[in-house]
């Protein structure tokens, strides 16, 4: 595996393989990776015959108090993960490469309505921040798929949507979530849990299975969101949102019958999310 980390060489090497006729899957990353990313390696793998990975600590994402300057750094253990599970290619720029005139002056990229709600309610900012450095990568590897986690059920369908409204030649992949044996959902930021909030971190996955199952059997969705919120605070979360929307998340109506829940909560300083797709009845 090779790791470059200038524009230039990138795409002088991404033309090679053009020009050979070997398809390119693109996997983005922010690093500290996990099964979760190494999971999206191995579908690309499967679906092109060379995989890019990207590594970017993208500021634009970070809010003024979020964690960027505490979010995990270790490109050598990622570098090692990735040549492992048979990454071809890895970019891993700094800032001044990405945004070389600086974030205030930096072009955006914005999606309406799928951006709004849910966590970009929470973190406003926050999506134009991702389809803008997505977008970027985009163009950069111009890729002919690219490999998202559906843990970050949102943030797929915000690319998703920016893909089909800006015409980009390239398949979107959403690749299922991946989960400790106790059903926690993997993220970088399970590594901020102590021992004690660890233990409890499945009860957000437990809370989801069991509204599932509610819903599945005609509860009505108000009593269901309010049992979970109470369920959440109970075990000492601190919910931020808690939600049913359709599968394009769009509203719920009378005709819906492919749902998701979605919920962000906090557990001490860790924010953690989550998603349970569902059938309602009819």
């Amino acid at each position: 595996m090779q790791t470059l980390n200038d524009v230039a060489t990138l795409r002088e090497m991404l033309a090679e393989h053009r020009r050979a006729g070997r398809t390119i899957g693109l996997v983005p990353t922010m690093g500290n990776l996990h099964a979760g990313h190494l999971a999206l390696v191995a579908e690309a793998r499967r679906r092109a015959d060379v995989v890019v990975a990207t590594i970017f600590v993208n500021p634009m994402q970070f809010g003024p108090n979020e964690d960027l300057d505490a979010y995990p750094r270790t490109l050598a253990d990622d570098q090692a993960h990735l040549e492992a599970a048979g990454c071809d290619l890895l970019f891993a720029p700094d800032v001044a490469t990405v945004y070389p005139r600086g974030l205030d002056a930096q072009t955006r990229v914005s999606v309406p309505e799928v951006s709004e709600g849910l966590c970009g309610g929470d973190r406003p900012g926050h999506f134009d921040g991702v389809a803008t450095v997505v977008t970027m990568l985009f163009n950069l590897v111009q890729p002919d798929l690219a490999c998202f986690g559906e843990k970050d059920y949102q943030q797929l369908a915000v690319i998703r949507r920016l893909v089909a409204d800006l015409h980009l030649p390239l398949e979107i992949v959403g690749v299922p979530i991946e989960r400790a044996e106790d059903g926690l959902a993997l993220s970088s930021r399970n590594g901020y849990l102590d021992t004690a909030q660890r233990a409890v971190a499945p009860e957000l996955y437990r809370t989801l299975c069991a509204l599932r199952e509610a819903l599945e059997g005609g509860e009505p969705v108000d009593d269901s969101l309010t049992r979970g919120l109470e369920r959440l605070r109970e075990a000492g979360f601190v919910p931020d949102y808690l939600e049913l929307r359709a599968a394009d998340l769009g509203p719920v109506g009378d005709t819906t019958r492919d749902a998701v829940l979605l919920t962000a909560a906090r557990l001490g300083p860790t924010r953690l999310i989550d998603n349970l797709s569902l059938t309602l009845p009819r």
